[in-house]
């Protein structure tokens, strides 16, 4: 069991459930799925590159990501049907509760004049953030990489609202802007 989810289990669900006492345990938000996606606009033309950024994404969560495709021609953007346009992968259960711990833990405290996220999210009980360079996950080697890339990380959740998911990810560890 990871020790993110056992502390759920132990502290954080049933604080939860004392501040919705109304609510039945099926109710209690929960962090249901992490999605990480990477847009490969310029690295898509060149093949290596695209297999560098699988081995890369990889490494950091733990399980081979899926090449996403273009499903139209958009000549404006030299792009044909079928091209790799980016890649994604979905955590869930063990492996989701050890990349949110180790990204909350590890790697934000690794971030250049880091004060916090935004508490803004989707409003539909999701959060999403951008992170702007790979080298800040202590699994890469640093003498391997050989262009940076941004990353788009999902956090979604079954909350209903947006201050019940910053509420749970706050709870969790995720560090948020103070005041």
């Amino acid at each position: 069991m990871s020790r993110l989810y056992k502390k759920y289990k132990e502290e954080i669900r049933p604080a939860l459930k004392k501040k919705y006492p109304d609510r039945n345990v099926q109710q209690i938000p929960v962090l249901k799925k992490i999605v990480i996606s990477m847009g490969l606009s310029e690295a898509g033309r060149e093949k290596n590159a695209i297999q560098e950024h699988v081995k890369e994404l990889a490494l950091l969560a733990g399980q081979k990501p899926v090449i996403t495709c273009a499903k139209k021609a958009i000549s404006n953007f030299k792009l044909r049907e079928g091209f790799p346009v980016g890649l994604k992968v979905t955590l869930r259960k063990k492996r989701m509760y050890d990349f949110f711990d180790r990204f909350c833990n590890i790697v934000t405290p690794r971030i250049r004049d880091f004060r916090g996220f935004k508490t803004k999210g989707d409003k539909m009980g999701s959060y999403s953030l951008g992170v702007e360079d790979q080298q800040i996950f202590p699994e890469m080697n640093l003498d391997e990489v050989k262009r940076t890339q941004g990353m788009n990380i999902n956090f979604v959740t079954t909350a209903s609202t947006n201050e019940e998911c910053i509420e749970l990810l706050q709870m969790m560890g995720f560090p948020f802007k103070q005041g």
